[in-house]
């Protein structure tokens, strides 16, 4: 359970580094891309996500503050140059929104958008840094489908931390 809103905005600055990261990582050519098949959500384009991640962050703000669940107009992400600038902007707002919220925020009930019943604030908070890591890793699942280099999660590769277990293995048995 999170009790405390700075210690909340420390963590998802984090969620929202690594959100920059990997979308600073894309090259040229995920400007506009696409999935070749699908509807919805399922052919949103590179483009669309970034701004969606932005929207939602101010969308899980608003429910969180007892405002609606209210999904803000969206940012002008029509080229790469503008997805950082988008998300750097969301963060801004989403820490001015947050920060003016006491702490006993968090331990409230937030009524459902689509269901009878309500949720503590610290549970939409979660939600919210939730939704930001998984179309983060919709993205980067989209640059590995490209041969597009996702940057690597705290800065280790799968394959180096499997070049290190037999040391591993033989150093705790």
């Amino acid at each position: 359970m999170l009790t405390s809103m700075e210690g909340f905005l420390r963590y998802f600055g984090g969620v929202h580094r690594r959100a920059i990261r990997d979308v600073a990582a894309l090259p040229p050519a995920a400007d506009g891309w696409r999935p070749a098949q699908g509807e919805g959500e399922k052919a949103w384009t590179i483009n669309g996500i970034v701004g969606h991640m932005a929207t939602a962050r101010l969308y899980f703000a608003s429910a969180y503050r007892g405002e609606g669940w209210v999904t803000p107009d969206p940012p002008d992400v029509s080229s790469r140059e503008r997805w950082l600038p988008a998300l750097e902007d969301s963060w801004e707002r989403l820490q001015s929104l947050l920060g003016e919220t006491p702490d006993e925020a968090l331990r409230r009930k937030v009524a459902m958008i689509d269901t009878d019943g309500a949720m503590s604030g610290w549970r939409v908070l979660l939600l919210m840094a939730e939704h930001d890591i998984h179309h983060r890793s919709q993205i980067d699942t989209y640059a590995g489908m490209n041969g597009w280099d996702p940057p690597d999660i705290y800065g280790r590769a799968a394959e180096t931390i499997a070049g290190l277990q037999e040391q591993q293995r033989s150093k705790y048995r």
